[in-house]
């Protein structure tokens, strides 16, 4: 099964009657089905899943034949992605070791698939788990990594985990574990490969129905215990005091994902990608709390950073906190398919937001990333993050390489001026797509170009 996040509004071609047809056209090319190595079972199950994802989007007209301008299909390239990076398992049994990860579903909320993630190779796999680490590593690697995770799935009631038994248990001491994890998994038939092309989560391999799971923890996380243990203590609460140990994110968000923080009974499963998107959220807002209190910047610093062909521009001007993140898909990029640029933004002032942000989980990403940085600069800026997606981001591998992009940013060392004229000159050079299209997407960006606040009218003489 391939599942597939549709592109944004924007980038949507008008509508067109839905229908898988256009796909059986490209599969039934024998060149494709032969280079893909699918065979009619697996072309019938992705002609059935993804027929209707791309149906309304330019790819029902084009086919294969390149209307989107970009050299490859990029339909087909994911396909090459999913048949290439992921294992093929024989039986139903696996052993290997976890590093340790763990997915809870959204679909059919509040009645999701949970289950652990484990590759069929054993050793030291930490690495596959810990996205904090994965920067300097090419997107293939990156996809081959992740497409080695089997996961095992088993449904569960969020609102009353405690009804699910032992699977949930185990795959709880897997999220709370310190450190790679030897386990084993018997599943109900053969795990199939599944491909998720979601922006929000970080890919996996082979799925199938959990019999049954036996793991060999060694110890827990001590910290992550500690916040477990305490049934008195908010969750909100937890997360904020394990990311002022030191917790990584990514570890605190696969804790919270299984409900391990809360006060007791009123714990419950949260799907992996909102617990993503929760922990960044309030972890920033804390941390953006702190900032209102600090000096303000007295100039404009302007940072950047490239992250699989994910291009960021981050811009720092003296004004009270505020916060803006644009994301730009430059034609033929991933989600755009089309001719034109595809901007989708959001904004915050001084007093936060109460709405969910239209960039989505990359929003709250990006705005960890900022208030950490002004945080450890004790100073307090406006601040507009451009990310600018090329062709070459050929396939989503979640947020978390928006908050580490973003980080790696603001580590650098800054343009700086007293212009903001020179500013968006110096953020242009690293750019491709214009000024003017940033300029007009931009609530921040145009109330600093167009309005003068009162503290820059001086008062004349009096009478």
């Amino acid at each position: 099964m391939l599942m597939v996040r549709r592109p944004p509004d924007r980038a949507r071609g008008r509508r067109v009657p839905v229908g898988p047809r256009w796909l059986e056209g490209i599969l039934d090319d024998p060149g494709v089905m032969s280079e893909l190595g699918l065979g009619p079972e697996e072309k019938a199950r992705l002609v059935r899943s993804v027929g209707r994802a791309y149906a309304r989007t330019l790819c029902l007209r084009c086919k294969g034949k390149g209307l989107c301008g970009r050299p490859d299909c990029p339909f087909l390239e994911a396909l090459r992605f999913f048949c290439s990076s992921m294992p093929d398992l024989e039986g139903t049994e696996l052993e290997g070791t976890s590093p340790p990860a763990v997915f809870v579903g959204r679909i059919g909320y509040p009645f999701v698939s949970v289950g652990p993630l484990v590759p069929p190779v054993k050793g030291d796999t930490a690495l596959m788990d810990r996205p904090e680490d994965w920067a300097g590593l090419p997107l293939a690697e990156i996809i081959k990594m992740r497409s080695s995770l089997v996961r095992g799935k088993f449904t569960v009631d969020v609102r009353k985990p405690w009804k699910a038994g032992r699977l949930l248990d185990l795959t709880l001491e897997l999220a709370l574990s310190e450190g790679s994890t030897e386990s084993e998994a018997v599943f109900r038939k053969k795990p199939r490969k599944v491909l998720v092309l979601d922006e929000g989560v970080q890919p996996f391999g082979p799925t199938a129905p959990l019999r049954s799971l036996d793991v060999d923890v060694g110890r827990w996380d001590r910290k992550l215990e500690r916040a477990y243990s305490d049934t008195d203590l908010r969750a909100s609460e937890a997360v904020l005091w394990l990311y002022e140990e030191g917790v990584p994110v990514s570890r605190i968000q696969r804790a919270f994902s299984m409900g391990a923080f809360g006060l007791g009974r009123l714990r419950c499963l949260v799907p992996t990608r909102w617990s993503i998107t929760a922990v960044d959220s309030m972890i920033s807002r804390a941390l953006s709390g702190r900032i209102r209190d600090y000096p303000v910047l007295n100039e404009y610093w302007v940072y950047h950073a490239s992250l699989l062909d994910n291009h960021y521009v981050v811009i720092l001007a003296p004004d009270s906190w505020a916060f803006e993140l644009l994301e730009a898909w430059a034609p033929g990029a991933l989600w755009n398919p089309s001719a034109e640029t595809c901007v989708v933004s959001d904004w915050e002032g001084w007093r936060g937001r109460t709405t969910y942000a239209r960039p989505g989980g990359s929003y709250y990403a990006a705005r960890l990333a900022v208030c950490e940085a002004l945080d450890r600069m004790r100073k307090q800026a406006r601040v507009i993050v451009l990310r600018e997606v090329r062709p070459g981001y050929k396939f989503p591998v979640g947020v978390w390489q928006v908050r580490e992009a973003v980080r790696t940013a603001l580590r650098s060392e800054p343009f700086r001026t007293d212009s903001l004229e020179e500013a968006l000159e110096h953020a242009s050079r690293w750019l491709v797509i214009p000024a003017r299209v940033w300029l007009r997407a931009s609530k921040l960006l145009k109330d600093a170009l167009c309005q003068r606040k009162l503290t820059d009218f001086r008062s004349g003489p009096g009478p």
